[in-house]
């Protein structure tokens, strides 16, 4: 791969996404590469969180949606079929690691329509937050990603997220006001929104080559599937059984 990508992959469990999403870091890219995917209904938090700090875990439960850990930083989301998610990997190290998803998802909402602005950890349309962000380091490079709200009422959202803890910590989420594009006013559907990420990519990377995942990426998957995400502990208290490989 000598040029940027665009992976197409998908896969129906949200455990086996959240993987796959690592595994395009681990996989060591040497140009940068595009992943555009979504979950069914799931809550996802962030590395360090403690989900009894950010999750009705007892409606979650009761509703059949389950609580999973990511391995990047940031803030809980909810996930469902009307919430894009988009993940940026980039070779090499960065100073600024949020600048280019800040770039592409600034470009994207333009490309809809929409003004936006950038404020901490994510895009805000108005005080109304469209979109969060989150990032995860390595040796060889960085993962950078958001959440693109189509469709996905903010009831929904707050149903299962609890609200700010009256004795914030640093690990917290940031909780903001969230509303989608729908109720923006904006009613595309994901394959138009979908198409206006890769506008705004390909004008910012250059031209990408659309792909299956490579064998590396796969490897990774199934080591980070077992490792990691297939794991209880790993989604309830970011344990994992071993380490694979050299990390």
């Amino acid at each position: 791969m000598s040029g940027p990508s665009e992976v197409v992959a998908s896969f129906d469990d949200p455990a086996d996404n959240l993987a796959f999403d690592e595994a395009l870091l681990r996989a060591a890219p040497e140009a940068p590469v595009l992943w555009i995917w979504r979950n069914t209904d799931c809550v996802v938090v962030g590395r360090g969180q403690k989900i009894e700090r950010e999750v009705k875990a007892d409606v979650c439960a009761g509703d059949g949606v389950p609580v999973l850990r990511r391995a990047s930083g940031g803030g809980t989301v909810f996930h469902d079929p009307g919430n894009l998610n988009i993940t940026l990997v980039l070779p090499g190290p960065s100073d600024r690691p949020l600048a280019a998803l800040g770039e592409l998802m600034t470009a994207t909402v333009a490309e809809l329509g929409l003004p936006s602005r950038l404020g901490d950890r994510g895009l805000f349309v108005g005080d109304a937050k469209l979109c969060g962000f989150a990032v995860f380091r390595t040796r060889t490079g960085l993962l950078a990603h958001s959440t693109l709200l189509v469709s996905t009422a903010a009831e929904r959202v707050g149903r299962y997220l609890t609200s700010a803890p009256a004795d914030p910590r640093p690990l917290d989420s940031h909780r903001s006001r969230v509303a989608s594009l729908a109720e923006h006013g904006l009613r595309k559907g994901v394959a138009d929104v979908t198409a206006a990420v890769r506008v705004a990519a390909a004008a910012q990377l250059g031209e990408l080559a659309t792909r299956k995942p490579s064998d590396e990426e796969l490897e990774w998957h199934r080591s980070l599937q077992h490792t990691r995400y297939h794991y209880p502990e790993w989604h309830a208290e970011g344990a994992q059984r071993v380490r694979p490989r050299e990390w």
